[in-house]
């Protein structure tokens, strides 16, 4: 789901530098000196799905898990993910230097979203509530991530419409087991160690 440099013109990529530090800093205000070990824990994990992708025509797919980071670490996952899409750009060339503000709105964006819409389990007392929500906020994670891929490429140009159509397809399966291991992860979380999705109050 990373956008590579050369790809976006100058006013998107520096207009992405822009808002991910204001977000960064509201990030960071809320992040607590005890969350540290599990935000470091959260970033290696984002940081390795991340590497492992899989070629599919002109763009690849892989694991993204901003959901997941959203539903154990609230606001502090954008901070999360910029540093691992950082790591990943310079360690890798994973990405790109000149995207990495719009790599990380693309990700840590839908991440809070994720986050939020995990607080309303709260508000509801079935069975299934905790495996849904963690669904739910790792599906919409990737799913609202697509979204903004598919609209940064297509105001790159013409020439990027068919790429668009291409990874919001092939994001779909991406969407589902996402999804599916949020699901589990919250759910044993719940069971064995709650307080881990203190991030998600």
């Amino acid at each position: 789901m990373h956008i590579s440099d050369g790809v976006l013109p100058p006013a998107i990529w520096i207009s992405g530098y822009v808002v991910t530090a204001g977000i960064s800093a509201i990030s960071l205000r809320k992040m607590d000196v005890d969350d540290v070990p599990k935000v470091a824990v959260v970033t290696a994990s984002f940081f390795v799905a991340s590497l492992l992708h899989v070629k599919f025509g002109p763009t690849s797919v892989h694991l993204i898990l901003n959901g997941f980071a959203g539903v154990l670490l609230g606001w502090t996952a954008f901070a999360s993910i910029l540093v691992g899409l950082a790591l990943q750009a310079f360690l890798f060339g994973h990405g790109g230097i000149t995207s990495l503000g719009v790599n990380a709105i693309m990700m840590g964006l839908p991440a809070i979203a994720a986050y939020q819409l995990f607080r309303l389990h709260s508000k509801f007392s079935f069975k299934v509530n905790d495996f849904l929500f963690g669904f739910l906020a790792g599906f919409f994670g990737v799913f609202f991530g697509t979204i903004i891929l598919a609209i940064l490429l297509a105001m790159s140009g013409e020439q990027f419409f068919g790429v668009a159509k291409l990874a919001a397809i092939a994001h779909l399966p991406v969407m589902i087991i996402e999804g599916i291991i949020t699901g589990f992860v919250v759910s044993f979380l719940k069971r064995v160690k709650p307080e881990i999705l203190e991030g998600s109050k």
